[in-house]
């Protein structure tokens, strides 16, 4: 077997577990609150900066407008945001969130604080937490190119 290929030796696959194991942290932090950790991520770019178009959405979530326009479409059925067509072209869509949606950012507030206290038992430094998030934005500057 080659080196290169053994499961151990990808960072590939490093980077997928703790993705898939971040998704199930939030899980119980975002089930009371009724959204699912994609709705989360989409909430916290509109709290960011309401009244975005779905293009801008994409790029800042880095989804593909067919991986978006379905998640927007639930999130609209449950009352959190509204879709328009934009005034001056209609192609465009522009996103904005309802007083649910808006409200929904103070529940969901103590979300970060309380998933980095369920890592308190090996707590992360925020130099080193820093240094990884900067090593993985530029490796997916690095992808998306």
């Amino acid at each position: 077997m080659y080196d290169q290929l053994k499961l151990d030796n990808q960072l590939c696959f490093r980077i997928y577990t703790l993705s898939r194991l971040m998704v199930q942290a939030y899980r119980p932090l975002l089930d009371p609150l009724g959204l699912t950790y994609p709705q989360y991520l989409t909430l916290l770019t509109l709290w960011e900066r309401d009244n975005q178009l779905v293009g801008d959405l994409c790029r800042r979530l880095n989804l593909d407008t067919n991986t978006l326009t379905p998640l927007l479409q639930r999130m609209e059925k449950q009352g959190l945001v509204v879709r328009t067509r934009g005034i001056a072209d209609g192609r465009q869509t522009l996103v904005s969130l309802t007083k649910k949606g808006r409200a929904l950012e103070e529940e969901a507030k103590e979300v970060p604080k309380c998933l980095i206290e369920s890592w308190q038992s090996n707590p992360l430094p925020a130099e080193q937490a820093a240094l990884i998030i900067s090593t993985l934005d530029k490796m997916i500057n690095t992808l998306k190119k």
